[in-house]
């Protein structure tokens, strides 16, 4: 499964994500990969995000490698347009799942035969696995005190 995201859509729907900040500001764009780094981390599902260059100010940030891959589209372009065509040649290798808003755009890629979920749902799902994980490591690390204790 790859999951491709809106990424503006995405910080419309999560206000929690940089709270304060506009929606387009570069803080929120890195406070939601950084989250979506943790998800990926936490899931082993390969995350792409999508973000519209009218946005972006100055040219796109360099990623260090590590981490979702990001892209933003060409000027004159849009990042629904990218994640269309990009659905429409993945679905051939697996399962694709679309996260937006648009309407339109989740009825195009699921003509590609892509999955979609609306932005609260996703939201949810991350949520979810963010605490889970969170449980998960925390079991893990009682386990590990007692067991060093118990060597003493």
């Amino acid at each position: 499964m790859r999951i491709l995201i809106d990424g503006y859509s995405l910080l419309h729907q999560w206000p929690e994500v940089a709270a304060g900040r506009p929606r387009h500001s570069a803080q929120a764009r890195e406070e939601l990969l950084r989250i979506l780094t943790r998800y990926q981390d936490a899931t082993g599902t390969p995350v792409t995000v999508f973000f519209d260059a009218r946005y972006r100010r100055g040219p796109a940030p360099p990623r260090d490698g590590a981490g979702i891959e990001v892209i933003y589209s060409a000027p004159g372009q849009t990042a629904d347009a990218l994640i269309e065509r990009t659905a429409a040649r993945l679905v051939a290798w697996g399962e694709v799942l679309v996260v937006t808003e648009d309407i339109a755009e989740r009825q195009t890629v699921e003509a590609f035969g892509a999955w979609t979920w609306s932005c609260e749902q996703f939201i949810r799902h991350v949520r979810t696995a963010l605490a889970d994980e969170r449980a998960e490591l925390e079991r893990l690390n009682r386990r590990e005190q007692t067991r060093f204790r118990n060597r003493r």
